[in-house]
């Protein structure tokens, strides 16, 4: 009898939020901006680093043979660029700006926030949701955008936002339609 009650609670679960907290996230425009943020933060604060050198092997001549790669353009600045985001992520939440509207922010200091620190951190539990499923969704299309050299500082929400994960677009009206249409299909 134990059985038949369960698809029940999961259900009841499910519907208040348990298990699928990134649909708690009202504006994914919003959200997806503030990880575009964080990712412009990671190019702005990027080293120049030197092209990596792949010629491990000597010829015959004792020429060194291989491969000099573009950091710009090499697998290990993406990866550099996007291990961790969503991690950061956790250190956003939801402020509210007046009654109808609520913005995401970066908590420099946790001690001293100032509206409620459980609510706050459940916000940034789902920011951190979202942003994973959201690279999840897009990292390979990001990866090349951002080896083509397509992601540069002050573009960064326009190639995630509204190019890759169509969150966000040129005119308000259609933003609905890309909400209603992203959370009817089970993703992100």
């Amino acid at each position: 009898m134990e059985e038949a009650h369960r698809p029940l609670l999961l259900e009841n679960e499910h519907r208040l939020g348990f298990f699928d907290s990134a649909y708690g996230i009202d504006d994914k425009c919003a959200a997806c901006n503030a990880i575009a943020e964080e990712l412009e933060r990671g190019l702005l604060n990027e080293k120049p680093r030197n092209h990596l050198d792949m010629r491990h092997r000597l010829d015959s001549k004792g020429q060194r043979e291989g491969k000099l790669i573009d950091y710009r353009v090499s697998e290990l600045r993406v990866v550099e660029l996007l291990d961790g985001l969503c991690e950061k992520m956790q250190e956003y939440t939801l402020e509210k700006v007046d009654s109808s509207r609520r913005v995401w922010v970066k908590v420099n200091n946790w001690d001293n926030l100032r509206t409620d620190k459980q609510e706050a951190r459940s916000y940034a539990k789902d920011i951190s949701t979202f942003c994973g499923r959201l690279l999840e969704a897009t990292e390979d299309q990001l990866s090349e955008s951002i080896k083509k050299g397509f992601v540069k500082v002050g573009e960064v929400s326009k190639v995630l936002c509204h190019d890759l994960g169509r969150y966000c677009s040129r005119t308000s009206g259609n933003q609905k339609a890309i909400d209603d249409e992203d959370t009817s299909d089970g993703e992100l």
